[in-house]
């Protein structure tokens, strides 16, 4: 009996062990997962809206950790020392989002790559910056020329507005 008993411990060790690495390799925070984004067409959760920000989104996972609910956005590409600019003001509105839909402001999100998990503050200079960076491609966007940004033949190539575009590279 006392073998037995020993047995299950063990067995009871070995699967906390690899619950525990599977969950630290998902990127994912302790917490209960309370929205996921699947990319299953049929279950698509709703999105997340913000009428006075003018923003909908849909981060990957909301980790709800007791009184904070902190996005998680996880991206396949990897990664060097630190995450994409792009990547982090992509979560930053995960966080304005949250903070929206939950009535709670987060005090971070997590970037998840193959290789690096980052952990990204959510401070009111990042929302500052955000709301500043929204501001300016409203603006953009209600110009009636817009000109190429770039000098990148495949960029054009895939482009959706390649084929009413003066500005194509061949």
């Amino acid at each position: 009996m006392l073998y037995f008993a020993l047995f299950v411990l063990i067995i009871g060790i070995v699967i906390l062990w690899y619950a525990h690495r599977r969950q630290t390799g998902s990127g994912l925070p302790v917490g209960r997962v309370i929205y996921s984004d699947t990319r299953d067409w049929e279950r698509l959760e709703t999105p997340l809206y913000d009428p006075d920000a003018r923003l909908t989104g849909r981060p990957d996972y909301l980790v709800d950790k007791g009184n904070q609910v902190i996005p998680v956005e996880i991206k396949s590409s990897r990664v060097s020392n630190t995450p994409y600019e792009s990547h982090i003001f992509q979560l930053m509105a995960y966080c304005l989002l949250v903070e929206s839909a939950y009535g709670v402001r987060p005090d971070h999100g997590i970037l998840h790559y193959p290789n690096k998990t980052f952990e990204i503050k959510y401070s009111q200079d990042m929302e500052i910056k955000l709301r500043s960076i929204m501001e300016e491609i409203r603006s953009l966007d209600r110009r009636k020329e817009v000109m190429r940004s770039h000098d990148h033949s495949a960029r054009c190539r895939g482009c959706g507005y390649g084929a009413i575009c003066d500005q194509r590279l061949s």
